[in-house]
């Protein structure tokens, strides 16, 4: 144990003495976390809108002071005739324009029907969908006030309730995703690059021929990730709440549990790379093509599975990141308990027994 001990700090030593190495372990979660937060989000704000308000009356000013309140739209230009509407899309200067009908006040006041003309840029499917899903709801608003001391014989109301997200928060979806990216790229690739650079240099058959046993090499290589990694967690945990106010409903154990159970299998992902590979540059780009890849398109991060053709469903059911995504949501937003994750427990646990027996037993047949 002695022995032991000492190969561990001498890792500890070897990793922090290492600038680039440090950079990704602690500069890079951060940087991410923050990034997916921030910057890349589902949410649209300050969308730029032009008008084309063929009547100018009293209604068609309140409605347009209603959409220009929110903080979805922005009013950048004011349209005259047809020709302009195509231009100003051409230009990028705008993202919609809505054009009201001539006479809007009397017929919306007379008819109790008016038409309001919606024109999005649809270069961007999603984004277009979301512009005319804001302005509609909107409209709808407007509409159900005014109508509000009408009496009808019968009528339907709806009422919707958003549970576990009521703001619709982006960065709700997005930090579980991240953690996962995260965890696999420190446990799993820096640890597979860990190892290969000892084959790399040659060091190995130094390492070999120690006193220390071959199981006690490969834990004291990856022992100092699993409290690096630990302590991204706790990072990601702490900028989650203080930032970005994500609850965690749920646990705290339980919820680093799951980490700590993930991290094992990525580790034991880590080590399978390196029994496989002899040098640091294909141990990275075999961990960048199948692991940080399947991570941010296949586990259900950024795109539903839902979504997905039905060979690519399967296909996610052998993805890691899948059920520590799905079990980390459920504990931080839903605040559900261990009978409820238990599968995705399972699922993770049976990966990291199966991943350490392969790559141990690969390992000891690649040095033998």
């Amino acid at each position: 144990m002695n022995r032991f001990r000492a190969f561990v700090k001498k890792e500890f030593y070897h990793i922090f003495r290492d600038k680039r190495t440090m950079l990704i372990l602690f500069g890079m979660p951060i940087m991410q976390i923050l990034l997916f937060g921030f910057v890349i989000t589902t949410e649209i704000k300050n969308i730029k809108i032009a008008i084309w308000d063929k009547s100018k009356d009293e209604v068609t000013q309140r409605i347009t002071n209603k959409i220009l309140g929110s903080s979805f739209f922005k009013l950048v230009k004011t349209i005259e005739n047809e020709a302009e509407i195509e231009q100003a899309f051409k230009k990028g200067e705008i993202k919609e324009v809505l054009i009201f009908e001539s006479n809007f006040s009397k017929k919306f006041n007379s008819n109790k029907s008016a038409d309001i003309q919606i024109i999005t840029d649809a270069s961007d499917p999603n984004v277009a969908n979301l512009i005319v899903n804001y302005t509609t709801a909107i409209l709808y608003s407007f509409t159900a006030f005014e109508n509000a001391n009408i009496k009808m014989p019968m009528q339907i109301i709806t009422e919707s309730t958003m549970l576990y997200n009521a703001e619709l928060k982006s960065v709700f979806m997005f930090v579980p995703g991240t953690m996962a990216m995260i965890l696999m790229l420190v446990s799993a690739m820096i640890t597979s690059i860990a190892i290969t650079r000892e084959k790399e240099l040659g060091t190995m058959e130094i390492l070999l021929v120690s006193p220390l046993k071959v199981s006690q090499i490969i834990i004291g290589k990856v022992a100092p990730y699993v409290l690096l990694s630990l302590i991204n967690v706790l990072t990601i945990i702490f900028l989650a709440v203080t930032v970005f106010e994500m609850p965690i409903v749920g646990s705290f154990m339980l919820l680093f549990a799951v980490s700590t159970l993930f991290i094992f299998m990525a580790l034991s992902l880590g080590i399978l790379i390196s029994t496989v590979t002899s040098d640091q540059q294909t141990a990275m780009m075999i961990s960048l093509i199948a692991l940080m890849l399947p991570t941010i398109l296949l586990s259900g991060f950024i795109f539903p599975i839902e979504n997905m053709p039905e060979i690519l469903q399967w296909i996610t059911k052998i993805i890691p990141p899948k059920y520590f995504i799905s079990a980390i949501k459920d504990i931080m937003l839903k605040g559900s308990d261990f009978q409820h994750i238990w599968k995705d427990v399972t699922v993770l646990a049976g990966m990291t027994v199966f991943l350490l027996l392969v790559s141990i037993k690969k390992f000891k047949i690649r040095l033998e």
